[in-house]
């Protein structure tokens, strides 16, 4: 019995831009910047759920495809 298998290359994060997101209480320090990550501030959230500033996760994404803080996921 012989079976066919297509096998469909995924990415693992979505392709910027990311939906924005506003912070709804202050949450430490943005790992791409080093500034804090305070209520009000315009975010995005990653499927590992690791959040950055939009603006720092945008320019990261220019020259990676992974998060940060977790590389080989």
């Amino acid at each position: 019995q012989e079976r066919n298998v297509v096998v469909v290359p995924i990415s693992p994060l979505p392709s910027p831009p990311l939906p924005d997101d506003v912070l709804t209480k202050d949450a430490g320090e943005c790992v791409i910047c080093l500034e804090e990550l305070l209520q009000g501030d315009t975010i995005a959230r990653l499927p590992c759920l690791c959040i950055y500033h939009k603006s720092c996760i945008d320019s990261w994404f220019e020259v990676n495809r992974s998060c940060p803080e977790h590389p080989s996921d």
